[in-house]
């Protein structure tokens, strides 16, 4: 089976060929982060806008690259949800209806899930059942995977996810937008042990996590420390320390509690290298393996979309004609395959 897969949950328009014997055959990515940049963080209707203009146009792409015609696309996968409404409607529709125009069945795919089976499209896949640390956007879970669809989420964020707290700090020292990545290369030239923030809600049982109050406490912390380069870069090493220390913990916890030894991070956050060497060291402590997708596939893109949408394909799941998206989606509501 041959599917085209369509990603445009928020300010990233992703399209992928993917074959379950070829593999991933082509896939295409546009970034909305300079047209985001001037307002500090995304605004919903600019990025549905700039899906409609590009999407089409990748497509086209993809498929020559892949040097595929029509013809060969056996389903069409694309992002139903969670995600900016404006933004699904534009992958729905357009995934909707080339599947309509190409006589083949469509499939809309939750975006967590995509995520979550990423680390499939590598070479070293992981096997079932495994611990996923899911840190993308808004989003910070906890899921014990069973299997595809077999899903029980064990934590997740009560407010700030990992990646708002990230995004939200770097607001607060100036940085610009995209802020997770440049704080992170900024704590880079820091110098640990200058500040100790705390680790919210380490100090009591259960998998949930918090990061709004560490994102508080930086800003407390900026506002009383000298406003110089290097005081900056220990701050923000501080608190990406805390977020990494942090996220590491609730992962030791789950592990131990299902008594897994496999670990899957994804998401945008996970590619921060500082949290992919934590929690390699902690696994490897434990006589377990970690896993995660390359770089370009931590971000939004349609590899996963793809990926995810052929199984679910695979396993007779088909849209109607009715095109719709799904802004809130829990992942644990999902069928097994």
């Amino acid at each position: 089976m041959r599917v085209l897969g369509i990603e445009t949950s928020c300010d990233e328009t992703g399209i992928a060929i993917y074959d379950d014997e070829q593999g991933l055959m082509a896939h295409t990515l546009y970034s909305q982060v300079k047209l985001h940049a001037d307002y500090g963080g995304v605004v919903p209707e600019l990025a549905s806008r700039d899906h409609v203009r590009k999407i089409i146009p990748l497509i086209r792409e993809a498929m020559a690259a892949a040097n595929i015609s029509p013809d060969s696309i056996d389903g069409v996968a694309y992002t139903k949800g969670p995600g900016l409404i404006g933004a699904l409607l534009v992958g729905a529709c357009v995934g909707r209806s080339l599947a309509y125009a190409w006589q083949v069945p469509a499939v809309g795919v939750h975006h967590m899930e995509g995520h979550l089976l990423a680390p499939m499209l590598e070479d070293n896949a992981p096997e079932f059942p495994f611990i996923a640390l899911l840190v993308s956007g808004g989003h910070s879970m906890l899921v014990d995977v069973k299997g595809i669809g077999q899903y029980q989420v064990m934590g997740e964020s009560i407010d700030d996810a990992a990646g708002e707290a990230f995004d939200k700090t770097a607001k607060l020292m100036g940085l610009d937008y995209p802020g997770g990545p440049r704080l992170a290369k900024l704590a880079a030239k820091g110098e640990s042990g200058h500040y100790k923030f705390p680790r919210p809600m380490t100090d009591r049982p259960g998998l949930d996590m918090s990061f709004s109050g560490l994102k508080t406490f930086t800003a407390n912390t900026i506002a009383k420390e000298p406003d110089d380069e290097q005081t900056r870069a220990n701050i923000a090493l501080a608190f990406e320390e805390a977020v990494v220390d942090t996220l590491a913990i609730k992962c030791r916890r789950a592990l131990v509690q299902t008594g897994y030894k496999r670990l899957v991070i994804a998401g945008g956050v996970s590619a921060n290298l500082r949290l992919q060497q934590s929690l390699a060291d902690m696994m490897s402590s434990i006589g377990g393996q970690v896993f995660y997708p390359r770089g370009e596939f931590c971000t939004d893109n349609g590899a996963m979309i793809a990926y995810a949408g052929i199984q679910r394909l695979r396993a007779g799941e088909t849209e109607s004609l009715a095109v719709k998206g799904q802004p809130r989606w829990p992942l644990d509501t999902l069928a097994a395959v």
